[in-house]
């Protein structure tokens, strides 16, 4: 995967490809926004990609014996559930932006009573925000009484950031607050508008006698926030930190006003390593004492802080090793053990097959930069997993009335052949589509001279054709020219050849944190299907990456419990972390046929019961025998 070469464009780091927008009032005069590269809404996770795979899988493994599925909260809608979490007797689940809400139905927080585990109820639904979802939510017992925070990230135009509610009555949540989430540094956020971005993970806890909630935020800067909520209904931003501080430590980030050095930091958070290459983050998880947080942070690893002072947090360590799994890093997960001598941390990766993609004439034939799209048929699937044939140029691919953009794609003229195309102006979809019903069987589609090599992830609607992303000097030695105006729509180019290799989907990563300064890669786990996606035994619609993963120290025994998309729920001893054992596992189908797709874990510390979110089925709930 090359690295952007030029920071130019907000994009997002996987599918997404929408702008931030500032805000009303902004200066028109300052820095433009459009320069900048950072996250958006879901920037970890190639949505259309996951739903399609969703929507046409049959697997179906036989249930393991000793992962037995005690109870079930139904909710068969396909791709829907998302995060689980429990606390006393009653467990709560997330609403995926597939039902995005109108503040007026039930695509929020779904609350189950569960003090019969065997048949549990649904209580109540706290609605999201109209124009926002509901991915995260936590519950605990703080000092200001039993608070729920819940995330809010906008799928319709609604409000990011995250809801606080009192759960004296679980059945009757009474609400606290809406707090709206910034970035923190002052130009971006005063001058370009960077403002109310979502919160895509929580985590609830105390230290002393004060309550507080960190939150994943989906800013540019400080992406981890930490807020004073000793007054739920009156929370206050208390301190941050952010991967920026890796490589640009000393800076003053709330006052930094230098565009080029924002530019700078810009391009280093979202650049990485692999397909989706970005260092922002994604997961959280705090100790009990409230003293250590240990951040997923994507391609920067796995970063522990001491935030024993939340206004100052500190750098403790960065657990990174590229050479690990598939030359992915996507810390995507971590849960410690109970004395910290052992984490856990989930990888989570879409791209389960490297792309070669070849020149294979002309005076520039040979290997370049590619990503396959997301919404594209997988060339896998492919005879010879393997798309090749001539090209021609069929310029912006748009459908009328885009002026300037939209001159009729030529129609193909022989079989096989595939349509060069130029990024910008409309959706991937639109353009594949439109290659599609001119008669090519392939696309190529090459990034903007503006955007210059910077690869993507092709995401929108799913399309029918195959397709990779290559860069703008790639596109231009295919179509063989020296510049975009030189570029004549339904002039031949030169032939290309892509395949992809399997090079699997992701496991996890056990750490040895016995010198929590110098952590050390102790062992991976991959099972058949995440290691090897071309597996007989795996279903070629399956979605075979890690997920969440959940720590637990019972008499000395250390178990992550894990939930792996179509793998199923899974159950680890870890207490050795250089030989962790499967104990056990379940996967299958609900009520309706339709295959488990875990996305959530969690474990009531001490009780014999886990909880794991099915985003086609709801609530399960198992105990191991």
């Amino acid at each position: 995967m090359s690295r952007p070469t030029r920071t130019v464009a907000l994009i997002t780091v996987m599918l997404t490809l929408s702008l931030f927008t500032p805000a009303a009032g902004a200066n028109p005069d300052g820095p433009d926004p459009s320069d900048l590269q950072g996250p958006a809404e879901e920037f970890m996770r190639p949505l259309e990609q996951l739903d399609a795979r969703t929507a046409t899988s049959s697997h179906n493994v036989a249930v393991s014996k000793n992962l037995d599925p005690i109870g079930r909260g139904i909710r068969n809608e396909l791709g829907v559930t998302t995060d689980v979490w429990a606390h006393r007797k009653f467990a709560y689940t997330g609403t995926f932006s597939t039902l995005c809400s109108t503040g007026d139905n039930d695509s929020g927080i779904w609350v189950w009573n569960v003090r019969n585990p065997t048949k549990p109820s649904l209580s109540t639904v706290i609605d999201s925000a109209a124009g926002s979802k509901a991915n995260d939510v936590k519950v605990a017992t703080m000092n200001s009484g039993e608070i729920l925070v819940m995330s809010n990230e906008s799928c319709n135009g609604g409000p990011g950031g995250f809801d606080i509610y009192d759960m004296a009555n679980p059945a009757n949540p009474v609400f606290l607050s809406r707090v709206q989430t910034d970035d923190i540094n002052t130009l971006l956020k005063e001058d370009l508008g960077f403002v109310d971005f979502g919160v895509h993970n929580l985590f609830l806890f105390t230290q002393g006698d004060k309550d507080y909630v960190a939150a994943v935020v989906e800013s540019e800067f400080g992406n981890f926030q930490i807020f004073d909520i000793t007054d739920p209904a009156n929370p206050e931003l208390a301190g941050f930190w952010g991967a920026e501080q890796l490589a640009f430590p000393g800076i003053d980030w709330v006052n930094l006003d230098d565009f080029d050095k924002i530019l700078e930091v810009d391009a280093y958070l979202a650049s990485g390593f692999g397909a989706s290459a970005n260092r922002f983050l994604h997961d959280i998880t705090i100790t009990t004492d409230g003293d250590s947080a240990y951040l997923a942070n994507w391609d920067a690893g796995l970063v522990l802080l001491d935030i024993s002072d939340v206004s100052d947090p500190q750098l403790v360590s960065v657990a990174i090793d590229p050479t690990s799994e598939d030359g992915e890093v996507n810390s995507h997960s971590v849960w410690p053990s109970e004395d910290g001598s052992i984490v856990v941390e989930g990888e989570e990766d879409f791209a389960p097959f490297a792309t070669v993609f070849e020149v294979t004439t002309g005076p520039g034939a040979g290997e370049y930069p590619a990503s396959e799209g997301g919404i594209t048929t997988p060339i896998f699937s492919l005879p010879g997993s393997t798309m090749a044939g001539a090209t021609v140029y069929a310029g912006y691919a748009c459908s009328a009335p885009n002026p300037g953009f939209d001159d009729p794609v030529p129609p193909a003229t022989d079989s096989g052949q595939i349509a060069l195309i130029q990024r910008g102006a409309c959706a991937f979809t639109e353009k594949i589509d439109n290659a599609e019903a001119a008669g090519y069987e392939g696309v190529v589609v090459f990034n903007d001279a503006d955007r210059g090599d910077a690869l993507v992830v092709m995401g929108g609607d799913p399309v029918n054709l195959p397709g990779v992303f290559v860069g703008h000097s790639t596109g231009l030695l295919i179509a063989g020219v020296a510049s975009a105006d030189d570029l004549v729509i339904g002039a031949a180019g030169e032939s290309v050849n892509v395949t992809v290799i399997p090079d699997g989907w992701s496991g996890l990563r056990i750490w040895d944190y016995s010198d929590p300064t110098n952590p050390v890669l102790a062992s991976t786990f991959n099972t058949v299907c995440s290691a090897n996606p071309i597996d007989p035994s795996c279903d070629p619609a399956g979605t075979y990456s890690s997920h969440n993963v959940i720590v637990e120290t019972v008499n000395n025994k250390v178990r992550a419990m894990v939930s792996w998309y179509s793998d199923g729920m899974f159950v680890f001893d870890v207490t050795d972390p250089y030989d962790p054992i499967e104990e056990a596992r379940f996967s299958g189908t609900n009520e309706l046929g339709d295959p488990t797709d875990f996305w959530g874990v969690y474990k009531i510390p001490g009780k014999p019961y886990i909880y794991g979110s099915d985003r086609n089925g709801g609530l399960w709930i198992f105990r191991v025998n």
